[in-house]
């Protein structure tokens, strides 16, 4: 913390009277973390280093009470209500399903959401400014992103006609994200084919539609279930030599070709200063729900090189990153 040796000097005069006035021991607050993956999750060291960041000694003045589903989704609701029993003061909530089953865990408990993609759309909040309730948090604007990252498949596979969608058909927030890529298809002329995977078998399944041979790209949407199976993912992509869009860099990083989308990471970090006015007495409905402004792209030109793809200069100088 920044006032950390503004307070050592304080401390260094004030340690004649230490006997006459003891400080009251500062309160621990209990965070509840309900997070859809497995550890280690990068999004929880970055809540962790925010709150640090804003004087939160974890031990000293912050617990963490962390409930790991494992990409079993079908646990968040089990899960949400563990921490709810622990009587944590707050709950972060990560993705979408989390943040559902947290608000069906407790309607008094304040919890704030990291990386849902509409969460109007799905009922997490009445409204992006008034959210109402005791949800709150920050939103990924996935749903409206679709339409960009076909215009930039399109732009590197002019002749793209038909396209595979890779997502989990079972997460709510997905089927908003996808019915958004199919019209944003449609306006570009492109057909879209849905393949739906929420378990190991339906992977055996798209893989076999996605080496029929009919596609020219991949677009992978992003949930808990298709980040954890991510480098499967962009192991078939390379082998069956599809350019392929991501909304995340951590695809890239694990050898996809392109991703565009707000930064996870920054994401989670700014979700730290909801935790903190929280904690000291602001109440969710009265925090609007924050929107990214600022979006990355990562490109990969190792796996550019492994597909055959020229990646065009227009879509080069846009670039955040790019992996030589």
């Amino acid at each position: 913390s920044p006032q950390t040796g503004h307070c050592a000097w304080r401390g260094a005069l004030a340690a004649p009277f230490a006997s006459l006035a003891q400080p009251q021991p500062a309160k621990i607050r209990r965070v509840g973390i309900l997070e859809p993956g497995a550890p280690p999750e990068p999004m929880v060291d970055a809540i962790r280093e925010g709150l640090r960041e804003l004087g939160y000694i974890e031990g000293r003045n912050i617990i963490f009470e962390i409930r790991w589903a494992e990409g079993k989704l079908d646990r968040l609701n089990e899960l949400a209500a563990e921490l709810v029993a622990t009587k944590v003061d707050l709950i972060t909530a990560f993705s979408t399903s989390a943040a559902i089953a947290a608000q069906r865990a407790t309607s008094t408990i304040p919890i704030v959401f990291t990386g849902v993609g509409d969460p109007v759309g799905v009922g997490v909040v009445s409204s992006l400014a008034r959210p109402g309730g005791n949800v709150t948090g920050l939103s990924v604007l996935a749903t409206e992103l679709s339409g960009k990252r076909l215009e930039i498949l399109h732009e590197i596979v002019p002749r793209m006609s038909r396209l595979a969608m890779l997502w989990n058909d079972t997460n709510p927030s997905m089927v908003l994200r996808a019915r958004e890529a199919e019209d944003a298809a449609t306006k570009l002329g492109v057909k879209i084919e849905s393949l739906g995977v929420h378990d190991l078998v339906n992977f055996q399944t798209a893989f076999a539609t996605m080496r029929s041979g009919r596609f020219s790209a991949l677009l992978a949407l992003v949930d808990p279930f298709t980040r954890e199976h991510r480098k499967r993912i962009v192991d078939i992509a390379v082998e069956l030599r599809l350019p392929a869009i991501y909304e995340t860099r951590e695809f890239v990083e694990s050898g996809g070709l392109i991703s565009y989308g707000p930064s996870l990471l920054t994401i989670h970090r700014r979700a730290a200063i909801y935790i903190d006015k929280i904690l000291k007495g602001a109440k969710p409905a009265d925090l609007p729900v924050e929107q990214p402004t600022v979006f990355e792209m990562m490109i990969n030109m190792k796996t550019a090189r492994a597909l055959g793809i020229k990646i065009p200069n227009s879509i080069l100088v846009r670039a955040d990153k790019v992996i030589e």
